[in-house]
């Protein structure tokens, strides 16, 4: 072959930055310290050096405008003018007033600044959901039946002129207008957003034209709900819209992308479209290729996606090469492309950062850079064949042989356990009525019991000596004593604002899913590994890397001390299973639900240990447990079945008197219920209040019988909501529920927020809770 190297493209890169630079602008910004100019500059910096990197690197296809200062959803949303009136956008230029309330909410109607806390009268933020399965968040469009689309901003051109004036030729990327409209929300629920797609093409048409009068000759497209089940509708959406792209803007080619799945029953709607490219995911679904292969027009440029994008285990290179090189045999290389399997957002940004972790695992990892490396790797082997890449490909052999052989992956003594797994351990010992009538009696709670979900604000204090305690400026015991001090005020404010059940406010605790991982074994984390979950909020998920087992006690003293000093109860705090597994970085050497039943057994010796050192109350969160969920419904009973056998696994051996919670968060319910129910968990914690309660249906529909905790205020925005927004929602629930099931709490953990926005949020929803107790008399 003559080339040099096969074409070989990047999707999209972690926007944050290597250092955070991105988060630190953000919260700069958001807190008056910095000016908007000080915030677009960062932007632009951070855009130019993704830009350089993936050049050097090797990449050929190189994205732009998969940058963002929030969202690319929200983005996306502000580009089309899917701007809901209550942000008082006047259809004139959108600022980033106006972008952030959309985000974070605003203590005004209409634009406003946002980040100080703030009371009263104010608008909402959007609706957020995961992404897909991921644990990336986006914020919910919302379009009404009479939407009007424009285009209110040429960002994308911008940013391809802007890479253009560095010397660099960049692909732009867009989210797809059907995967738009497929993901946002009606407002008022009477129409389908689909409905509105030919009112949104032309903006998307008119976008278009403009990349290519700029000097654009691609467009990446992304439409990740081809990975769905479709219904022909949605199919015949896709077909007017390419073939209204193609008209609109001949000479443009445009590059379909999907991911997260395999296109199955779509291929051949999709292999009908009239565009230049198309992209498919084989690293979450390597069976499709042979199907693409065959459906896929000699005359498309086809992008074979087989480097992982959300995981970050090295490639085996040697076996991927092997298996595309008869693909661009027998299309050409002018015909296939190599890239990453969905943008590179998901993963930490670049491993060489990392300088503490395990020389061996270090060797079986790849980041966002290394896996360009990786690209670029497989693109010359591709094109010059194995020989001219031949040092780099037996490196990645060498470690994959590795990391198989290492002594380190396998423990026989979790093995044994997890083979000595019976029914009885994961079932209670009494069914839900039975149980609910002890723990009534044991905790004598009033009607409409008051809580929150387990953390308090992570102030700068905190922080601050966490990271002295950890660079050895604070001692151990000075260390102790502090967050003594942190949790016995905690405590003491609780009391004194009347909550029925009390937190210890987790402040020994960096995260809810590192905190468990580093006193498990099986366990890695990393120094920089940061992954952006929403906004300028980013996680360094913990890495499994080998059987997972828990050699000593993880939260009893915390939970002994909290309790000593109050006759309140206090809720033992627990990360379940299933989320502490979806929210990590997993192997996958073995099965997914094999790793799960692991950490479940490892939890089921916490729960136990709290439960003999006293706790009545214990909180098991399970976040995560939708997100985990298939995006093919053939698959979902499978993944829900292992994933409530591990969620009752952890939670199943404690006495009936004992009361297990859980909470989930940004999810939706109404295709689940039966396997939440089957969860069996005394108390539930849902975030409701976006929602206005509408979650809540799916629990009335199924006549769930256990008890509920509707978060009454969004704990992602920094409005404090006042009584009546809270009692109102809570008779929104009341329509759904009995009384007697009803718990008072937030959406979510308080961990992000600042005291000044918690304190007077949670007197507001005591002094709901009281409204209801006195309506209910």
């Amino acid at each position: 072959m003559s080339k040099q190297t096969l074409p070989v493209a990047s999707l999209g890169f972690p926007r944050i930055g290597r250092h955070r630079e991105l988060k630190f602008a953000l919260e700069g910004f958001w807190s008056g310290k910095l000016t908007e100019t000080d915030l677009l500059e960062t932007a632009k910096k951070l855009r130019a050096e993704n830009w350089a990197l993936q050049r050097d690197q090797g990449i050929t296809r190189i994205p732009s405008n998969d940058f963002s200062f929030y969202d690319h959803v929200l983005d996306t949303a502000v580009m089309v003018g899917a701007i809901p009136a209550a942000y008082g956008w006047d259809g004139g230029d959108v600022p980033l007033s106006l972008y952030f309330a959309m985000a974070r909410g605003s203590e005004r109607d209409g634009p406003a600044d946002c980040g100080h806390a703030h009371h009263g009268h104010g608008v909402p933020a959007l609706e957020m959901t995961k992404w897909f399965d991921t644990n990336y968040h986006y914020m919910v469009p919302e379009v009404s039946e009479d939407q009007v689309f424009r285009l209110t901003t040429q960002k994308p051109v911008a940013h391809f002129l802007e890479a253009k004036a560095l010397g660099i030729h960049t692909r732009p990327v867009m989210l797809g207008p059907v995967t738009f409209l497929k993901l946002a929300k009606a407002r008022p629920s009477t129409f389908k957003p689909l409905d509105l797609l030919a009112k949104l093409l032309p903006v998307y048409e008119e976008l278009f034209r403009r990349l290519g009068e700029a000097g654009a000759d691609w467009v990446q497209v992304d439409e990740p709900i081809l990975s769905l089940d479709l219904t022909e509708g949605e199919r015949h959406a896709f077909k007017l819209a390419y073939e209204g792209f193609a008209k609109a803007a001949p000479g443009l080619k445009l590059m379909l992308t999907t991911y997260f799945g395999a296109l199955a029953d779509n291929l051949s709607a999709v292999a009908a479209l009239p565009v230049a490219g198309l992209h498919v995911d084989l690293a979450r679904a390597p069976d499709q290729l042979d199907a693409v292969v065959q459906t896929v027009r000699a005359d498309q440029v086809l992008s074979l996606g087989v480097i992982d994008g959300r995981n970050i285990w090295r490639a085996d290179l040697a076996s991927i090469l092997d298996r595309m090189a008869p693909v661009v045999s027998a299309r050409g290389a002018d015909a296939v492309e190599i890239a990453a399997a969905c943008s590179l957002l998901h993963v930490p940004i670049d491993l060489d950062l990392e300088t503490a972790l395990d020389s061996d695992l270090k060797t079986w990892l790849a980041f966002a850079t290394q896996k360009l490396g990786e690209l670029a790797t497989l693109g010359k082997g591709l094109a010059q064949g194995k020989d001219a890449a031949r040092q780099t490909l037996d490196d990645a052999s060498r470690a994959i042989a590795a990391r198989a052989a290492s002594p380190k992956v396998t423990d026989p003594l979790v093995q044994g356990r997890i083979a000595g797994i019976d029914a009885g351990m994961k079932t209670r010992a009494s069914a839900f009525e039975t149980r609910r009538r002890i723990q009534s009696a044991a905790i004598r709670l009033p009607l409409f019991p008051t809580t929150t979900i387990g953390s308090f604000p992570q102030t700068s204090d905190v922080r601050k000596a966490r990271s002295a305690h950890a660079k050895g400026m604070l001692s151990y015991a000075d260390y102790e004593t502090f967050l003594q001090k942190e949790t016995e005020t905690a405590i003491r404010w609780q009391e004194e604002i009347g909550l029925d059940v009390l937190v210890h406010g987790e402040f020994e605790r960096n995260d809810m899913v590192q905190y468990f991982g580093e006193q498990l074994s099986g366990f890695a984390f990393t120094q920089h590994a940061w992954v952006q979950s929403y906004g300028s909020r980013y996680v360094r998920p913990p890495i499994i890397f080998g059987d997972v087992s828990r050699p000593n006690p993880m939260t009893v003293r915390w939970w002994q001390y909290s309790q000593s000093l109050t006759d309140k109860p206090v809720k033992g705090m627990l990360t379940g299973p299933v989320t502490i597994l979806n929210w990590s970085f997993v192997r996958d050497d073995i099965a997914r639900s094999a790793t799960c039943r692991q950490i479940a057994l490892a939890i089921r010796d916490e729960v136990v240990d709290l439960e003999k050192a006293g706790a009545k109350l214990i909180q098991i969160d399970e976040a995560a447990l939708r997100e985990g969920l298939p995006l093919r419904h053939k698959d979902w009973q499978h993944y829900l079945d292992w994933a409530v056998e591990s969620f009752r696994l952890c939670a199943s051996g404690v006495a009936d008197g004992t009361q297990i919670h859980t909470h989930m968060c940004y999810s939706e319910f109404n295709d689940i219920i039966s396997a939440i129910a089957a969860m069996d968990a005394d108390v539930i914690s849902i975030e409701t209040s976006r929602s206005k309660m509408e979650l809540l249906d799916a629990f009335r529909n199924f006549e769930y019988p256990n008890e509920i905790g509707p978060g009454v205020y969004d704990i992602h925005s920094p409005r404090v909501p006042e009584v009546k927004e809270m009692t109102d929602l809570l008779s929104l629930a009341r329509e759904r529920l009995q009384d007697r099931q009803i718990w008072i709490n937030p959406d979510c953990g308080l961990k992000t927020r600042k005291w000044e926005e918690v304190k007077p949020a949670l007197v507001n929803m005591v002094a709901a809770a009281a409204e209801l107790r006195r309506a209910a008399q």
